[in-house]
């Protein structure tokens, strides 16, 4: 059975009832959707960071004017629903084996560019003037057990000998005293690198860069069919066809499996879900000493994220459900609910004000990948597994250097894997059950 989540045949759609949509201000001007027929050297499929990041990189450092076709909103998808962190880090494979295979110079050359992704969305909130409402730098990973913590010190060994990023290891009584309480913190390793964000606010900040160096946006454009014609590419919307000479894809997790036959069977979209109380009062939040805006997340595989937004809300988020559904929603509503309150107890009965959930995109090798097909025509850069914030932004500068064939900026050896199917990918959603079945039982254990 393929994976399609996009809908074409329902353009348009405004963007799902989050805080982000609340607080993001108002939305990019000057997005007509595709009338009529054009001629165009560089399509973009997927208004969000990547697509973004790339049309404005192309016009900016290249001075080429690409077309984004989004088939919603600017930043409908996961741009525009995920936690905002921008975090170091790529992908969810073992980095021992990526020494294995590559050395640790390749090892080391892969972390960076994740490093590289961070500061490059440093840049752009200063030098494009993007409001997103950046966190102080760090992050925290929690020991979520005790016999977590033993793990948490190896990685920081691992970390500074092996890839030069400097971390501290928290107790328990110095996390409780500088950062938070929680029943399923027992110390942590605290980061010195990474930031949250506001999503949207991000999202619209580089699509009105893009705009301003040249890029041309089109919501409301979603790709129905594609075929070829010699050597153009014919992308069919229900305004018109759009022929052109190169095409990215950069719709990640709404990708689909029907939209470019390289795609196929190669993704699997993941739900992850978002819920935000009402803003906590002082006393709340000394109730469990929450003295920190940094991200927060936890040492689990199906992990928990979360962060005090700047108006003392709670975001807490977490990977989990199958199926996107009226009741699987209001299960995982529920669920997220009984969790916040089980970590926290003070919280416990603090109104819920927003849920929401969006699909973030796994491949089968567990990394993010950049890539070409149909003799150098089609570009991708696709699976980010949850680090898209920064890692796709910086993944959009990578496509506009391959597709002017700069040597200048180059993928890692990481990135550079191709794309891989999924053996038997009619049984994908099989696959993830018995993953998080395995999941959640080593995440349970002592």
């Amino acid at each position: 059975m393929a994976i399609n989540i996009i809908d074409p045949q329902s353009p348009g759609r405004p963007h799902v009832d989050s805080y982000w949509a609340q607080t993001a201000g108002d939305e990019v001007e000057n997005t007509p959707s595709i009338r009529g027929d054009i001629d165009i050297d560089v399509a973009i499929i997927g208004g969000g960071y990547t697509g973004l990041s790339t049309a404005y990189h192309l016009a900016k450092e290249f001075g080429q004017t690409a077309h984004v076709l989004e088939a919603n909103q600017i930043g409908w998808g996961c741009s525009g629903r995920n936690g905002g962190f921008a975090s170091i880090g790529i992908g969810k494979s073992s980095i021992d084996g990526w020494i294995r295979r590559w050395g640790l110079e390749g090892a080391r050359n892969s972390f960076e560019q994740s490093r590289d992704a961070v500061r490059l969305v440093h840049g752009l909130l200063r030098e494009e003037a993007i409001d997103a409402q950046p966190t102080p730098d760090g992050g925290l990973e929690l020991a979520h057990q005790p016999s977590r913590v033993k793990n948490l010190i190896e990685d920081q060994r691992f970390m500074k000998e092996k890839l030069g990023v400097e971390t501290r290891i928290l107790s328990k009584q110095e996390l409780e005293r500088d950062h938070l309480i929680s029943r399923e913190a027992h110390g942590a390793l605290f980061y010195e690198e990474g930031f949250a964000l506001h999503a949207l606010r991000y999202a619209r900040g580089m699509a009105r860069a893009a705009q301003k160096h040249g890029a041309i946006l089109h919501s409301s454009s979603p790709v129905q069919a594609w075929r070829r014609d010699g050597k153009r590419h014919l992308l069919s919307t229900p305004g018109g066809i759009v022929r052109a000479n190169q095409v990215v894809i950069a719709g990640n997790g709404y990708t689909g499996d029907r939209l470019h036959s390289h795609i196929n069977g190669r993704l699997l979209p993941v739900l992850s879900n978002i819920i935000v109380t009402r803003p906590l009062t002082e006393a709340e939040r000394q109730s469990v000493n929450w003295l920190t805006y940094r991200k927060i997340w936890d040492t689990r595989h199906l992990l928990f994220y979360y962060r005090l937004l700047p108006d003392n809300r709670i975001l807490f988020g977490a990977r989990g459900g199958i199926e996107d559904t009226p009741e699987s929603r209001a299960e995982r509503r529920a669920w997220l609910i009984r969790r916040l309150g089980e970590m926290f107890p003070p919280l416990a009965k603090v109104d819920i004000e927003y849920f929401w959930n969006g699909w973030v995109c796994a491949t089968y090798d567990k990394n993010p990948h950049v890539g070409t097909s149909d003799e150098g025509t089609v570009h991708y850069a696709l699976g980010y597994i949850g680090t898209g914030v920064a890692l796709s932004t910086y993944c959009g500068r990578l496509l506009a250097h391959q597709l002017t064939g700069s040597k200048t900026l180059q993928a890692s050896s990481l990135l550079r894997v191709p794309l891989p199917r999924f053996p038997f990918p009619a049984f994908r959603r099989v696959y993830q059950r018995v993953m998080y079945q395995m999941y959640e039982f080593q995440d349970q254990r002592s």
